[in-house]
């Protein structure tokens, strides 16, 4: 069993005992589940096919052709008509699809009229289409894999780049930290969306594209904060007697120093994730993020602006972004009341 350190436990009951954090952390859970598993609940291929006395599973398994189910063609079965025509037929087959029956890549039209589309629940378009036939639920639940994704990359990036060189700088001192004092600077006078733009005129940013790039700047933050905690840590009793032991200046400052200084960068974690979702938005709002057709928030935003009668489509990216900020933002608030030093020091 996993023994837990007992301030470890107080930080954790801390933490549960704000509602609002402790909620805003269960509700983010759910949304991340879902968007993992979204083939399960938004998707064009069904969750269950029977015919003939067999079973498919055709979510999770390679494509099925309607040949298959003797509809005469051999590209990839369309499972709605395929439902409809079991149900035509009333035989034994059946086929059972996700709550929402399309994928975010597909274009449902209509004879004689020309998307965006309304909200419909009998046509289980639930948020509506956008001005090419997506659904947009689907979009929108997608595009938040994709955001969080690339946020939670993005801050393993960002924190193993910062965290070493804020440590070296704050416990080698001296020149090592002056000379990476003025790279910082220089580095930090850069213009980033310049940056962006000129390797977007040259190649189509991809998803890794964009997390070097954002990696390569976005490491500065944490390492100012980790350059002062290490210049803290590092005069306190515990390291001067690791040091007389003679320990290695790796070991001081991976074993020792970063441990200590957990809580700092746990608490800067939540608001460097929704950093991450804000800056995706707004690259792929401006056109300079991931290329189309990947589901994107930053370029639902923009349609719905491009077509303000079509308030769906706006409407929900936004409400989108609230929740998923608000969220992130009550958790970080709550982590950082629960890792408050502060509340955890007896002091004599």
């Amino acid at each position: 069993m996993i023994s837990l350190n007992p301030v470890t436990l107080k930080k954790i009951k801390r933490f549960t005992s704000i509602k609002r954090g402790f909620w805003s952390f269960i509700i983010l859970c759910v949304m991340i589940f879902i968007s993992f598993f979204a083939e399960v609940f938004i998707n064009s291929r069904a969750l269950l096919v029977y015919y003939n006395g067999k079973l498919y599973l055709p979510t999770y398994t390679k494509m099925i052709p309607g040949s298959t189910f003797n509809l005469g063609y051999e590209y990839e079965t369309n499972y709605r008509d395929l439902k409809l025509k079991f149900q035509t037929e009333k035989s034994s087959n059946f086929v059972i699809m996700p709550p929402v029956p399309y994928n975010p890549y597909e274009n449902d039209l209509k004879v004689n009229s020309y998307p965006p589309f309304a909200p419909s629940f009998n046509e289980r378009h639930f948020f509506g289409t956008d001005n090419v036939g997506r659904d947009v639920l689907a979009r929108l639940v997608y595009g938040f894999r994709t955001a969080i994704i690339f946020s939670f990359v993005l801050l393993i990036m960002n924190y193993s780049i910062g965290i070493t060189i804020g440590c070296c700088m704050g416990y080698f001192g001296g020149k090592f930290d002056l000379i990476f004092q003025r790279i910082i600077e220089i580095w930090n006078n850069v213009p980033f969306l310049y940056v962006i733009i000129i390797i977007a005129s040259i190649v189509i940013p991809s998803f890794m594209i964009l997390l070097l790039i954002m990696a390569f700047f976005g490491w500065i933050g944490i390492t100012w904060v980790m350059r002062t905690m290490t210049y803290r840590e590092k005069e306190r009793e515990y390291i001067l007697a690791v040091r007389s032991l003679g320990a290695s200046h790796a070991r001081i400052i991976f074993k020792h120093i970063i441990p200590n200084t957990l809580s700092v960068i746990v608490t800067y974690a939540p608001f460097a994730i929704s950093g991450g979702i804000v800056a995706l938005t707004s690259l792929d709002y401006l056109g300079f993020g991931l290329p189309a057709p990947t589901p994107s928030w930053g370029e639902m935003l923009s349609q719905g602006w491009q077509n303000m009668d079509a308030w769906w489509i706006a409407s929900s990216v936004v409400a989108a972004l609230v929740i998923t900020l608000m969220t992130v933002t009550f958790i970080g608030e709550a982590i950082r009341e629960a890792f408050d030093p502060k509340l955890h020091t007896i002091y004599e």
